[in-house]
């Protein structure tokens, strides 16, 4: 009875031994990247889904959706391109100047969108405008995630 109990004790004790995944230097970590992955998926999601049940016109519907494709596609060019600078590939300043642009506009419309649409609700606006900004920024966070997981395993 006794070694039972000290075999119980020695297991509580030691500590759990528990695998460690090594990455890659710089590579970001699992968490990070699920945590970008789902926070684009959400935002993407609730902006859809709130599209595909909101009571407005089907040209409205594919105003908003041209211009969160619009956004997103923007968002992650002008990501690359800063980094690319910022890195010393070569980006020409027009490609730089227009993925900007883009990415301006692309916020603007939307804003300018909800600013004059009467059949929504104000509640309705803030939910797309909060959709929009959390797939914006997760898009780039993804797109991140991407290259320095890419970067990480070309230095190895």
């Amino acid at each position: 009875m006794s070694n039972q109990n000290e075999t119980s004790l020695d297991k509580e004790k030691q500590p759990d031994l528990k695998i460690k995944v090594e990455r890659k230097e710089g590579e970001p970590t699992a968490a990070f990247k699920g945590a970008s992955w789902a926070a684009l998926l959400v935002g993407v999601s609730a902006y859809l889904i709130g599209l595909f049940n909101a009571t407005m016109q089907l040209n409205e519907k594919g105003y908003y959706l041209a211009v969160l494709v619009f956004g997103l596609y923007s968002a992650i060019s002008l990501q690359k391109a800063v980094r690319d600078k910022d890195e010393g590939i070569p980006v020409t300043s027009i490609y730089y100047g227009i993925s900007w642009i883009a990415l301006i506009i692309s916020i603007s419309l939307m804003g300018i969108g909800l600013y004059n649409a009467g059949s929504i609700v104000l509640s309705e606006k803030g939910f797309y405008g909060m959709s929009f900004v959390l797939s914006l920024f997760a898009s780039i966070t993804v797109q991140k995630n991407i290259r320095d997981t890419q970067r990480a395993k070309e230095r190895n």
